[in-house]
């Protein structure tokens, strides 16, 4: 229990030691946010939004595309639009810039709402949660069952703990940032140093150090922001595209891993 002690006070040091999250720096431009005050009034009531259901193609009508997303996304391109000859750097705005992939990235950036943000958050915690329970199961789980179940519980609820505090308290971009950075943390150093103690004794353990060190090199690509190439592949789409390949070096290691557990279950 003093591990999940330390656990939780390391995420509520990370989350008090945080400021609030501001908006994106595009976000927070005049021009921006007069022309969708003037786009929404003009176009957003009466005849002009009757005629903006009208002319909504089906694919938009199908996402929940409102006439206020509309100005929105007209409005950020003619802000970049205005950076642009002005000559200064795009700004960023509501976050990102472009489309992803990966099933509830995928949907969060085809249509992004509370929901869809939300579920492609927690998704992508819970998924760095539970590489770090197999990381226990697999150092500590096999001579100690009950300790690797313990340690599961303890992210089920910190995991809950988080999911709750975003949900119900404060969705605080910031925090969340922190605490994923935390548990990444944990994650990469754990499989890192497991793979270094086992590396002579276990010949494929390389294949799970590429996947560390990919992983952790191409996080580097979340920290540079740059505006997106051809106005569609931004430095998160970039990211996500590259991770592709990692799951299968990670499958091909995890496959090796179990075929020499079951030769040392055999002995």
């Amino acid at each position: 229990m003093r591990a999940g002690t330390v656990a939780v006070c390391c995420l509520l040091c990370a989350a008090s030691g945080l400021p609030a999250a501001r908006s994106s720096q595009g976000d927070r431009e005049p021009h921006y946010r007069n022309c969708v005050r003037l786009c929404e009034r003009n176009n957003c009531s009466g005849a002009a939004l009757r005629a903006f259901g009208k002319m909504q193609p089906l694919h938009m009508l199908a996402t929940g595309w409102r006439c206020a997303d509309d100005c929105k996304y007209n409005c950020m391109w003619a802000t970049v639009g205005l950076y642009i000859k002005e000559g200064h750097k795009v700004p960023q705005f509501h976050g990102k810039v472009t489309l992803n992939a990966w099933v509830w990235s995928t949907v969060f950036h085809t249509r992004d709402t509370l929901l869809t943000e939300k579920m492609d958050y927690f998704c992508a915690s819970s998924v760095v949660l539970y590489s770090i329970y197999l990381c226990c199961v697999r150092t500590l789980g096999l001579t100690r069952p009950w300790t690797a179940s313990l340690f599961g519980a303890l992210l089920i609820v910190l995991f809950g703990c988080h999911v709750w505090y975003l949900t119900y308290v404060h969705f605080d971009y910031g925090y969340n940032m922190a605490a994923n950075i935390l548990i990444g943390l944990i994650n990469i150093l754990w499989w890192l140093c497991w793979c270094l103690w086992n590396r002579a004794r276990l010949p494929y353990v390389w294949k799970c150090m590429i996947v560390v060190g990919l992983l952790n090199g191409l996080a580097l690509l979340e920290l540079l922001d740059f505006p997106p190439w051809l106005w569609v592949f931004d430095a998160h789409a970039v990211w996500h595209f590259s991770t592709i390949p990692v799951p299968f070096l990670f499958y091909s290691f995890l496959i090796d891993d179990s075929l020499h557990l079951l030769d040392v279950k055999r002995e």
